[in-house]
């Protein structure tokens, strides 16, 4: 500011000064940052954290990901308010996941020769259970799959019971109904909506 209103040297010199200062702060700052890295990493692969290991390794690889806050409207207008955003997306997926102008199509009875399924067994929840994967994305509830697999015996009837009334009154409830839409983005192309893929996470529940 003392040199936007006093350009003299004296200011010059000053802000010189200041910007080799302002540098050599980030640089040192960058070098301590690398260095922490290189022993995080050093670390989880001397005790065997793979996982973690690997994963620090391709944050390496791709360095600084700037994140995209900006969207191209149905004119491709670039739109950066973020109330003018979510209304594009509210939009587009109001778009993608309505169908309109199908006309009603008349309901037939069907009859087919399946058997009946007898209801889920508790024997069947607990071997899904067991076969849930870690280190996944939680649903809307943000119970990751870590807790529900170091669950004891009366999780596992209580799930099942939760999926036996489901099977018999043939409906979810309210709160099951919702879901995370994640938007993949094409690469490159980041701020074009109309070509954003959707990517629908379900409920845990869903798994069973």
């Amino acid at each position: 500011m003392q040199w936007i209103q006093d350009p003299s040297q004296s200011n010059v010199d000053n802000l010189n000064n200041v910007r080799l200062e302002v540098s050599r702060h980030f640089r040192n700052k960058k070098k301590a940052y690398l260095r922490a890295k290189i022993e995080e990493l050093e670390t989880n692969s001397k005790i065997q954290n793979i996982r973690d290991f690997y994963r620090g390794i391709s944050d390496f690889k791709k360095g600084y990901q700037a994140r995209c806050n900006i969207v191209k409207d149905e004119k491709c207008d670039l739109v950066a308010d973020f109330r003018s955003i979510v209304a594009r997306w509210r939009n587009y997926f109001s778009q993608l996941f309505n169908v309109h102008g199908v006309k009603d199509v008349g309901q037939a009875e069907i009859h087919t020769a399946e058997p009946l399924v007898p209801e889920p067994r508790a024997s069947e929840v607990e071997l899904t259970i067991d076969k849930l994967k870690s280190h996944k994305s939680s649903g809307i509830d943000h119970v990751p799959a870590e807790l529900i697999k170091a669950r004891g015996r009366t999780i596992c009837l209580e799930i099942n019971k939760l999926i036996t009334s489901i099977w018999k009154k043939e409906k979810l409830p309210e709160e099951r109904k919702e879901s995370i839409i994640v938007p993949i983005h094409k690469t490159g192309i980041k701020q074009i909506v109309i070509i954003i893929e959707a990517y629908h996470f379900c409920q845990p529940l869903t798994k069973f």
